[in-house]
């Protein structure tokens, strides 16, 4: 029953969840800019830093529930067999690998798809395993995991924001100590959150503008279609504001087999 509920992120949720309510109560209940407003009947402020916090753990709980992209059946039939005439104008040195049966889930495994052994399915566009959603971001979800990262990192900067208003001058250390510190503690996890949240969104941008994937950037000399690729090159890579248009706007499935040969028939 506990390895079902670790298996499910129950508890990973919970745990966030109840960090998220716990530094946002002591916010507000603490001598800080937020109560401030409160006392002189400002609310717009404190009512927007709550709907900030509010929207962070919405977005949180749709990411880390959402299907990140599984693949559920063989659902690429006709991309290995395409058109031999086609395939007779590709030079034998670009055309791409064969698609390979995933070992452990048996299923035929589209172009840039990984297993995941913690949710045991492949996943499109597989882009890492997070064990803070407990979930995997990939092809459905990796644009709401960065919009997420987006929302929970305006959220965090002003929460530290606000904790920082709120500490008091104390006449001994112990006293200060004593009188900060629940304040004290909110700054530590807040500000934890923040370098995290921060590092994680500028890595995923940077990605997203190229046109890769977290697994691809750190696993490149071991994937098949990638491994003979040469250094600097990135078959999917159509720009940068394409990339980027592409990878936030487009929301069906991406025939990536498609891509692929299109770009090392076409080379820029």
């Amino acid at each position: 029953m506990v390895q079902s509920m670790f298996r499910t992120g129950v508890l990973v949720r919970a745990g966030h969840t109840l960090l998220t309510w716990v530094t946002t109560l002591i916010l507000f209940l603490h001598d800080t800019d937020l109560r401030r407003c409160e006392e002189r009947g400002e609310l717009l402020l404190p009512l927007l830093f709550f709907f900030l916090v509010v929207m962070s753990v919405l977005l949180y709980f749709a990411v880390s529930l959402m299907d990140p992209g599984f693949v559920l059946t063989d659902a690429v039939k006709g991309v290995e067999g395409s058109n031999e005439e086609m395939e007779s104008m590709i030079p034998q040195t670009s055309t791409p690998p064969r698609l390979r049966r995933c070992g452990y889930c048996l299923l035929q495994q589209p172009m840039r798809a990984k297993h995941c052994q913690t949710c045991q399915h492949c996943v499109r566009r597989f882009d890492h395993h997070c064990p803070w959603i407990e979930n995997c971001v990939g092809e459905r979800n990796h644009r709401w995991f960065i919009v997420y990262l987006l929302v929970q990192l305006l959220a965090l900067l002003w929460a530290l924001h606000i904790a920082l208003s709120g500490i008091s001058p104390g006449v001994t250390w112990e006293l200060w100590f004593r009188v900060n510190g629940f304040l004290l503690a909110a700054l530590l996890v807040v500000g934890v959150f923040s370098v995290v949240a921060s590092l994680l969104l500028g890595c995923h941008l940077y990605l997203a503008s190229i046109n890769c994937t977290t697994w691809e950037f750190m696993s490149r000399h071991r994937i098949s279609y990638l491994k003979n690729c040469e250094c600097e090159e990135n078959p999917f890579d159509r720009g940068f504001f394409c990339n980027l248009l592409d990878f936030f706007c487009i929301c069906r499935t991406v025939m990536w087999e498609q891509v692929y040969k299109r770009n090392t028939l076409n080379p820029a």
